[in-house]
């Protein structure tokens, strides 16, 4: 069977709608990633911490609703986090709540090691590398042989208060940059990172290291994909965005759903079509209230894209 394992962290978004008023979502960019998976018809697998409290017991239903596996969720007594969330537009900013963090506490020793190796396609990344015991967990997961690697930094700079913190990050995510057969990242990631403007030029850095292929995501303007056949800017689909929160995480998704279906592409032009489907994939999640639920279906990708099928 061909699954993937997502790790990372699963919260609560409270999405403002007005300056009285926010809508409670359930989140977390590897949740979002997971149930992005799992809604394009890939098998999917999770592995986090969830609290015991009501809020985590909404996500956990909320998970097994969405088709994704729960095998290697564990519950600990901690409340939910909460990630209030103001926007600039339709660009989204986070603010975190809650100590302990509630998805941080997955140790090395909750993960089934047979689970990860089995996995076709492996993902971590985001705001639970910053702590412990998740970081280890990840650094166990990711040396394990078989799975193809694949990483996003999903950085939060309301949590890198000053230099030290980003230096931090950046010498983590390139520990795991040095492995990963993908990294996405978002422009804006980026120059919080490497404060480069050019996306072409991270990507190249972080190729450098080790990543067989990088793509930086660059909201409207597209997606820049380097791999070791060259480098291509590709232009993202028209659409009328109401809320860009889980677009990059929809990215993700869909890039792991075609490594899923058909492994890792053989040349550029592979990558160019899986990078062309996930932006496809991105622009309907911005036309909708953003988080978990505005993952689409493939029915909803050939209905908005008619191309896709």
């Amino acid at each position: 069977m061909s699954y993937a394992m997502v790790m990372g962290e699963a919260l609560i978004d409270l999405l403002e709608v007005d300056d009285q008023t926010y809508r409670q979502a359930i989140g977390g960019a590897p949740l979002n990633v997971a149930v992005g998976v799992a809604r394009l018809g890939g098998e999917v697998r999770y592995a986090g911490s969830l609290g015991t409290d009501v809020l985590g017991d909404r996500i956990a239903a909320f998970l097994r609703e969405a088709g994704v596996g729960d095998q290697g969720v564990r519950r600990v007594p901690a409340p939910t986090t909460l990630a209030v969330t103001t926007f600039d537009g339709a660009e989204p900013t986070f603010t975190f709540y809650g100590e302990p963090p509630s998805y941080a506490l997955l140790g090395p020793g909750d993960l089934d090691p047979a689970e990860v190796a089995g996995a076709t396609v492996l993902y971590t990344g985001s705001i639970s590398l910053l702590r412990e015991p998740f970081a280890g967990a990840a650094r166990q997961a990711w040396a394990t042989a078989g799975p193809l690697r694949v990483f996003d930094p999903n950085v939060r700079p309301t949590l890198l208060p000053d230099q030290a913190t980003v230096h931090a990050l950046r010498e983590l995510a390139e520990e795991f940059f040095a492995t990963a057969d993908l990294v996405k990242l978002s422009s804006a990631d980026a120059i919080t990172l490497y404060g480069e403007q050019d996306p072409a030029a991270a990507a190249a850095h972080i190729r450098g290291l080790g990543a067989a292929t990088v793509v930086v995501t660059c909201g409207a303007r597209g997606a820049h994909v380097a791999t070791d056949g060259g480098a291509v800017m590709i232009p993202a689909p028209a659409v009328n965005a109401i809320d860009a929160t889980g677009a990059g995480d929809s990215v993700m998704a869909a890039l792991i759903s075609r490594l899923l279906a058909g492994g890792r592409p053989a040349d550029p032009a592979g990558w160019t079509d899986h990078v062309r489907f996930a932006l496809s994939v991105a622009g309907l999640v911005c036309e909708r209230q953003g988080g978990a639920t505005a993952m689409p279906t493939p029915g909803e990708l050939a209905v908005r894209w008619p191309a896709l099928s």
